[in-house]
């Protein structure tokens, strides 16, 4: 598990989204475009957040002015899972399922769905 993916604060996972929405390196222009619409940051704010994440490598300056992402979006969905179920569930992933089963948010399919991803993708029968 990638530890440099605990690094992220909530607001450099803005940035880092949109990293991983582009799936390559970007120059800091279109970095600087996309959360300006969708965070209405300031420059100088996303510059800040882009110097933090280099610090914590996590993002890498790849040549001048293009950025890219070092921890990919699997990395961290992996990891913050892991964190969310030790710092919720004392590290218990069968008591996360029972929240979610107790608390109706799993429907029938998606208890189906479970079932067969437990079975090896066989269904039950």
């Amino acid at each position: 598990m990638n530890e440099l993916a605990g690094k992220i604060q909530d607001s450099e996972l803005e940035v880092m989204r949109v990293l991983w929405e582009a799936g390559d390196a970007l120059p800091l222009i279109e970095i600087r475009r996309a959360l300006s619409a969708r965070c209405g940051w300031e420059d100088s704010t996303i510059k800040t957040l882009l110097r933090r994440l280099c610090a914590k490598g996590v993002v890498r300056l790849e040549r001048r002015g293009v950025y890219g992402a070092v921890v990919t979006k699997a990395e961290y969905d992996h990891w913050s899972t892991h964190a969310f179920v030790n710092k919720i569930f004392a590290g218990s992933a069968k008591k996360l399922v029972a929240s979610l089963v107790s608390s109706g948010q799993l429907e029938e399919k998606d208890v189906k769905e479970l079932y067969a991803m437990f079975n090896g993708g066989k269904e039950h029968e």
